[in-house]
């Protein structure tokens, strides 16, 4: 089929993810001062959605401490420039099994949490936007599972709705798109419904244009989709999802590179991914852009 290019682009910018890579680069941030300074430095070099998820300050380690999201929350929502908010609500689904031979009793490091709580912070905050994984995955790891069953999907979806909070759903592979149109033909989640198409995450979608272009046939044409790939090919994807009719997202939870042997910040990434753009031929947006084309409510700080 013939690409139609997205002229009208929002960036994302992915701040700090949950992954162990807080010790592998020094401008991956800990504290929640650190993501909202990063956040916010982020929008001002060009991203109109800032995706954060929260670490403990001390051990760079992935966290879902309510507090951590408020002050979050909080610092973005009063500085001086704007951005859309987008909370993570992928934890609490973790699951790490015990040996091959004898997987129960589960591992240490098991956090599975209800419903409820997993979009505690949610409720709390009330970002514009929060992520759905929609689909269980292991990410190459022998014992672990990132745990989202059909029931628990339904029910966050369900709290998110009721909240006025878009989610976008995140897509590691075909399957997790054909659940997505099912939560939206159920009622679960509004239509047209917003989509991360997430690449090269293993074992999900691999890394390869072919497979790309199978996850952006199968979103339905009203809906809006973004897409990302991990590593070296952040950037090229940055320039594939534009030609393929949709937004970008870049930042330190997918690449911790500008170049061969130096270590970017979030900042540095969406600038690039600005000039990808526009040397494209298209207008990168801004965050009331995006809330107007996607019916987004913003929040005023409490």
């Amino acid at each position: 089929m013939p690409l139609t290019m997205n002229r009208e682009v929002f960036i994302t910018c992915a701040v700090t993810g949950s992954g162990s890579t807080q010790d592998r680069s020094p401008h991956v941030p800990r504290s929640p001062k650190q993501i909202a300074d990063s956040a916010i430095a982020a929008a001002k070099a060009g991203a109109a959605v800032a995706h954060c998820h929260v670490r403990d300050p001390q051990s760079g380690a992935p966290s879902r401490d309510l507090a951590y999201y408020r002050e979050v929350t909080d610092r973005i929502r009063d500085a001086e420039v704007d951005v859309v908010l987008n909370l993570t609500a992928g934890m609490g689904g973790d699951i790490i099994f015990g040996s091959s031979e004898q997987p129960f009793p589960t591992a240490a490091g098991t956090d599975m949490v209800g419903a409820t709580e997993r979009v505690a912070h949610i409720a709390e905050c009330l970002p514009e936007i929060c992520t759905l994984d929609c689909g269980t995955m292991n990410f190459a790891e022998a014992d672990y599972v990132m745990t989202n069953t059909p029931g628990m999907l339904t029910a966050m979806g369900t709290m998110m709705t009721k909240l006025g909070v878009k989610p976008e759903i995140e897509a590691f592979d075909t399957g997790h798109l054909w659940y997505a149109k099912q939560l939206v033909a159920d009622g679960v989640l509004d239509s047209p419904a917003l989509v991360q198409l997430c690449m090269g995450v293993p074992w999900g979608a691999p890394d390869d244009l072919n497979t790309f272009m199978a996850m952006v046939n199968n979103v339905p044409d009203d809906w809006t989709f973004s897409g990302f790939g991990l590593g070296r090919n952040q950037m090229a994807y940055v320039a594939a999802s534009v030609l393929a009719g949709g937004n970008v997202r870049v930042g330190l939870e997918d690449n911790l590179w500008l170049d061969k042997g130096v270590l970017a910040t979030n900042e540095q990434l969406v600038d690039r991914a600005v000039t990808i753009i526009e040397n494209m031929g298209a207008r990168v947006i801004g965050p009331q852009a995006v809330r107007d084309k996607l019916g987004l409510i913003k929040r005023a700080p409490k």
